[in-house]
């Protein structure tokens, strides 16, 4: 499998093609004055535009590595910069200007169910005050319209199926044009065509819009969407 060498000297004009670069990245757990480590010494690159697939064991670190690319917790030790800026040890401010580039898809859809699909859709944009209400709209609709729900803007996440909840998910993650998506286990709740399908629209659509998609997964029958793939093991990249 493909890793990144930390060893490797990259030209100026490939650095400003990288979405995601870490180095000699390490995190630890902590809870109640102990500490445990669950990443050891991460090197790795995302580039601008790229699939990439991160497989592994369940508990070997791949959501905790996600969830640091996302700016949704952060690390004391290496680095790990996300669209140029250092997010070790980062400031609330920079953290929440990070995840506004941001898409996340998780294995749960967690779709609030007193909203339609249109309006679970337009809670992503509330990040981007430069959208006006009618512009909000608009997008939540052509997006929901792209992944295939054009018939179902205004269903409640009860008269969906788990296929659907998974599109209005994607359509939420899109919608605001992130500069790159995270997903972790995005089929595993669904039978293997709503998988397949679900894998493709987001592989699709973020590509039209030229953002990097990381996907953690177990699941081998999504592989061959993927430019790369990534293994971690024990909090370590293979």
């Amino acid at each position: 499998m493909l890793t990144t060498n930390p060893q490797l000297i990259i030209p100026d004009e490939q650095k400003n093609n990288q979405v995601v670069e870490i180095k000699n990245l390490d995190f630890y757990f902590r809870s109640n004055n102990i500490e445990k480590q669950t990443l050891f010494d991460i090197n790795l690159t995302l580039k601008k535009g790229e699939v990439v697939i991160m497989k592994g064991p369940s508990g070997s670190g791949k959501t905790t590595l996600l969830t640091l690319m996302g700016a949704l917790r952060t690390a004391n030790h290496g680095s790990l910069k996300v669209f140029g800026k250092e997010l070790i040890q980062a400031n609330n401010n920079l953290l929440i200007e990070t995840r506004r580039n941001i898409g996340y898809i998780f294995q749960a859809h967690n779709l609030l169910k007193s909203l339609t699909a249109r309006q679970n859709v337009q809670m992503s944009m509330e990040l981007h005050p430069e959208f006006s209400a009618k512009e909000v709209k608009e997008r939540s609709i052509a997006m929901l319209q792209a992944v295939g729900l054009g018939d179902r803007i205004n269903y409640y996440p009860e008269n969906l199926s788990g296929g659907q909840k998974q599109r209005v998910a994607i359509a939420r993650a899109l919608v605001s044009h992130p500069k790159m998506v995270l997903a972790d286990e995005p089929t595993a709740a669904l039978d293997s065509k709503s998988g397949r399908d679900v894998v493709e629209i987001m592989q699709k659509l973020a590509k039209e819009q030229g953002c990097t998609i990381l996907i953690v997964t177990h699941d081998d029958r999504i592989l061959d969407v993927a430019e790369r793939i990534i293994e971690l093991e024990d909090g370590k990249l293979k």
